[in-house]
């Protein structure tokens, strides 16, 4: 059988800045923002902050907060997820914005989050079965918007042999 080759595409739309964005949307990344000043980052000087707006119209938010262990510390997505997560269980995700600050540079440029933030993420947008749009932002500049989180982690890990029946 001969090699077959594909190609995975991420489709995306760029905001030269966060006034092209519906109002709610412009809200999310404000909260975002915000709470980055707020995150426990003495080792790395890089706050991350993330606000999830639940279909209930309530905002959640999380910052990453770091310990000396480095494993032992969070990212603000799964913060902001797992708080939403174990306070409003029933409620779905309709949207994440995250924004990052640096202490030593200015971040200009949306970043993404990492992996382990993408599949935990991916683990709310499957079980609620809609997807989840996605905001990424600096402090300042453009602002990417993605819907799903599947289109960050397109070959990510699901094996539902593993829920039991």
């Amino acid at each position: 059988m001969p090699t077959e080759n594909k190609t995975i595409q991420i489709h995306y739309e760029l905001h030269d800045n966060l006034e092209t964005l519906p109002k709610a949307f412009q809200s999310l990344i404000l909260s975002a923002r915000d709470i980055a000043l707020q995150a426990y980052a003495p080792y790395s000087l890089f706050n991350v902050g993330a606000a999830i707006l639940l279909e209930n119209g309530s905002v959640v938010t999380g910052n990453n907060q770091e310990n000396m262990a480095f494993p032992s510390g969070l990212c603000a997505e799964r913060v902001a997820a797992f708080y939403a997560g174990a306070q409003y269980p029933d409620q779905k995700f309709k949207a994440i914005a995250i924004s990052v600050k640096a202490e030593k540079f200015e971040v200009d440029q949306p970043l993404a989050p990492c992996g382990s933030c993408r599949q935990s993420l991916l683990e709310y947008e499957l079980k609620q079965n809609e997807l989840i749009d996605i905001f990424l932002s600096g402090q300042t500049g453009p602002v990417i918007h993605i819907k799903g989180v599947q289109s960050l982690l397109p070959l990510h890990f699901i094996e539902n042999r593993l829920k039991k029946s």
